[in-house]
């Protein structure tokens, strides 16, 4: 089995000097994320109190179906589907 000689890595100032700048950057680009997560979960949530206080009558369910396309057809409550064809 052939063995290789060690490989050295030479860390010139340079580069020390690019890994900060490069940190910084991702830095500010991550409290910019943040101050606009922040400040878009402020809106969304004055968003629901202000559409919730409307009087609506819809549910947050209602709401997602349809947005979403879904149109449910709801069960009728007579007696012979609550038990379902009993005949005596």
């Amino acid at each position: 089995m052939l063995r290789r000689k060690p490989t050295r890595l030479e860390l010139k100032l340079d580069d020390t000097e690019e890994f900060e700048s490069v940190k910084k950057e991702l830095e500010s680009r991550k409290k910019q994320r943040d101050d606009v997560d922040v400040v878009g979960v402020a809106t969304s949530s004055d968003m629901v109190g202000a559409s919730g206080g409307t009087g609506d009558g819809k549910t947050r369910e209602q709401m997602i179906n349809e947005r979403i396309g879904y149109k449910p057809h709801p069960k009728p409550n007579t007696l012979p589907s609550l038990f379902g064809n009993l005949q005596f």
